[in-house]
């Protein structure tokens, strides 16, 4: 994830405890699929070294991912697993820096993303979901497991409720925990940050009125 800035089924645990999640959102029972065209997933990475300043803080997007979740027959989710092709990481945005970035260097910073992420030997990031806790009063946590650089290591996601139907994730992985040495230039003077922030958006207003997969 070096240079480069930073599921959101959250809503589906939006409900206080002793309310089914059904009550909340009429999803049907069965396996759901859902990408791109309903979300965003989205990476935030900052600056660090003595000379920071000269680096950006970058915003980057996983253009192509999938996921499914399963729901049982009592309205509540029972798994959810997301794959995301680290081949397919573009750069949005970088704040700061001494000058602005160009395109060059958007296309540049996501060839060495894939070094640093050694993709032609792990192409895949994935997230298996296991447990989902609901809060009162909204919102809740999904925890699992997410593999990464071929490592796995436990991940919590912290979800929100934004607007009906509209859920918001958000957790920090650190690169080293997968054995990722994060990306630096001028002899370590300038270099990403350990903690990479990641964020999923998702627009599960439709879900109640697509069939799922048996």
């Amino acid at each position: 994830m070096a240079q480069y800035g930073q599921t959101c089924l959250a809503g589906l645990l939006d409900v206080p405890p002793l309310v089914s999640y059904r009550a909340l959102m009429a999803i049907h029972a069965g396996r759901h699929q859902f990408g791109t065209d309903e979300g965003r997933i989205t990476l935030r990475t900052s600056r660090d070294g003595l000379v920071a300043s000269a680096g950006h803080d970058l915003t980057i997007d996983a253009v192509r991912w999938s996921g499914e979740l399963v729901v049982a027959g009592d309205g509540a989710p029972a798994s959810l697993a997301v794959k995301v092709d680290l081949g397919a990481l573009v750069v949005r945005s970088g704040s700061g820096g001494i000058k602005p970035l160009t395109d060059r260097d958007r296309r540049e910073i996501a060839v060495t993303a894939r070094k640093v992420l050694k993709t032609d030997r792990n192409p895949e990031a994935t997230f298996t979901g296991t447990s989902f806790d609901p809060a009162a009063g909204g919102g809740g946590t999904i925890g699992g497991t997410l593999t990464l650089a071929g490592q796995t290591r436990p991940v919590r996601l912290d979800v929100t409720q934004p607007a009906p139907g509209n859920y918001r994730a958000t957790t920090t992985v650190r690169q080293t925990d997968f054995g990722i040495k994060p990306y630096s230039a001028f002899l370590g003077s300038l270099k990403v940050a350990d903690a990479v922030e990641i964020t999923v958006e998702l627009d599960l207003s439709q879900a109640d009125n697509q069939e799922p997969t048996p």
